[in-house]
């Protein structure tokens, strides 16, 4: 079983005028981010828009990104979908493909506890020799009971925690002590150095698209003990991370990615890209906040 180690992006999907993805574009993120002393890839997530794109295109996604990774790093695929037969055929392609492990949020309108129960049953077992993660965001059940009743099912490895409830991370991660393979790692990018410090051995987040170099950083400056820079460091990415929420983060990371050299279109609906003159005021608050230095890092 893998663990999640490090800082690893949860890998846009760059898409091409017709509304498919762009796989050269993609193939090209793909090489620079490997440049960065990346964990890892974590595909066709929420950053991925993964759920809002039809099974064959995600198929096509992932199948890209491990051809281009070769092996360098693990590449782990987020398989899940409102419906659940379309998550256990991407668990099945996932595990045929070669990718290091799946992973699959609550899907939206799972509000019933033992019916997301069920549903993560079956879909682990769709793929039983690869380890399987749960993608805690936004749940619509308690999350520390669906875990303890979940901690019989093999391949269940730990899973990703999107949320700034550092004790809640916590319990969730000492749930399942005493398992040959359990880690939990951080998906709230803005709360990296407060995981690390709660026991995460890896962040995954949409901003380490274009400054894992920072996180990378973050994560060696707590394990050498300088913690204080370690904050400072957070709170310079944490400005960059706010001014693209308050300017809509979904179309702000394209425009920062097109900033950056790598023209990923559009984003898929629901979300909405930028106007012009949006994206033009964004980008200068953001170079004056730093974004330029912490994406070169």
């Amino acid at each position: 079983m893998i663990h999640l180690q490090g800082a690893w992006p949860a890998l846009m999907t760059p898409h091409a005028p017709n509304g498919g993805p762009n796989l050269t574009a993609l193939r090209a993120l793909v090489r620079h981010l490997l440049t960065k002393e990346i964990g890892g890839f974590y595909v066709n997530g929420s950053t991925g828009e993964g759920i809002f794109m039809p099974v064959a295109d995600r198929e096509r996604v992932l199948e890209t990104v491990l051809d281009e990774v070769a092996g360098r790093v693990p590449v782990v695929s987020h398989v899940g979908a409102v419906a659940a037969g379309d998550a256990l055929g991407l668990a099945r392609h996932a595990a045929a493909c070669g990718a290091a492990g799946f992973a699959s949020i609550i899907p939206p309108q799972y509000n019933n506890p033992a019916g997301v129960e069920a549903y993560y049953r079956q879909l682990a077992a769709a793929a039983p020799d690869l380890p399987f993660f749960m993608y805690l965001i936004n749940a619509s059940v308690t999350i520390l009971p669906l875990v303890k009743a979940l901690l019989d099912v093999p391949n269940l490895a730990g899973g990703k925690y999107t949320g700034p409830d550092m004790f809640e991370f916590r319990r969730v991660l000492d749930a399942g002590a005493g398992r040959d393979a359990w880690s939990l790692s951080s998906g709230m990018d803005e709360m990296c150095v407060a995981a690390v410090l709660a026991g995460s051995v890896g962040n995954i987040g949409s901003t380490l698209n274009f400054m894992p170099g920072a996180y990378v950083r973050m994560r060696s400056l707590v394990a050498e003990g300088r913690t204080e820079d370690a904050m400072q460091l957070q709170l310079r990415a944490n400005r960059v991370t706010a001014i693209m929420i308050d300017h809509g983060f979904g179309g702000a990371l394209y425009t920062v990615m097109k900033h950056l050299g790598i023209d990923a279109g559009r984003p898929r609906l629901p979300n909405l890209g930028q106007n012009a003159a949006d994206a033009a005021t964004m980008l200068r608050i953001l170079q004056q906040a730093g974004l330029d230095d912490l994406a070169a890092m």
